[in-house]
């Protein structure tokens, strides 16, 4: 059992957090899982306005979370939830910017890997590039939920950035190895569930596109990307 609870950012009580947490960057699309998701939510956390939910989803006890922007934040997070919470398992379910010709606004992608231009893995001092990739498991898993629902997705690799706003258009070297997305997460998630031996994928949506500059609104990214909702939930 863990010890480390409450945490600084996360003031739920051991126990009050479902061993499968599906995460969102922010906190109002967690909100909006809760109230259109689960079962009777009860909320559990606050701290920073990081809400976070536990309730049932088809009888299962499940949790839902913001974590933030960029990998420090979801780093915090995830890192608590794995090693102080007993989670097994977190589904980020957040949005990207397209990389590819062809990929569409709404387009679902799936996080095979992950690569950075960030740090943040330096700290585990191994001799060499690490590849962090996500669980085999809920990879496959989210991909069959996919075809049940007839839904269209692409899976392969993303690129978790830590800029937002880039001087040089250095998206353009990642596109030329077929990365298929930016966002801001993945590479901590999956690295933290690595050392953690739990699970961890990222489900995206493409919410603008670096390629031809289309982009939906803050409001359709909270409310109306339901789709990988709807995959997060059935794989839970």
């Amino acid at each position: 059992m863990a010890t480390n609870t409450p945490t600084p950012h996360i003031e739920a009580k051991y126990g009050e957090i479902a061993e499968t947490v599906i995460m969102a960057g922010d906190p109002l699309r967690a909100k909006f899982m809760a109230e259109n998701y689960l079962e009777n939510p009860v909320q559990f956390n606050a701290v920073r306005n990081m809400l976070g939910y536990t309730g049932l989803y088809k009888g299962k006890k499940v949790s839902v979370m913001g974590h933030g922007m960029g990998i420090p934040s979801i780093g915090i997070y995830t890192y608590e939830l794995f090693n102080f919470y007993g989670v097994q398992k977190i589904i980020r379910t957040g949005t990207a910017g397209a990389m590819q010709e062809g990929m569409k606004l709404g387009d679902i992608v799936i996080a095979q890997g992950a690569c950075t231009n960030s740090n943040f893995l330096h700290q585990y001092n191994l001799p060499g590039t690490y590849a962090p990739i996500a669980d085999f498991k809920l990879l496959y898993d989210a991909v069959r939920k996919c075809e049940e629902l007839k839904y269209g997705y692409v899976v392969g690799n993303v690129l978790s950035s830590d800029t937002f706003y880039e001087e040089n258009q250095e998206w353009k070297l990642w596109q030329k190895m077929n990365v298929l997305a930016v966002e801001m997460e993945a590479t901590a998630l999956y690295a933290i569930a690595a050392k953690a031996k739990k699970q961890a994928l990222c489900i995206l949506t493409v919410s603008d596109s670096v390629v031809d500059g289309s982009s939906t609104s803050s409001e359709e990214r909270q409310k109306s990307f339901t789709k990988m909702m709807d995959i997060a939930f059935g794989i839970a």
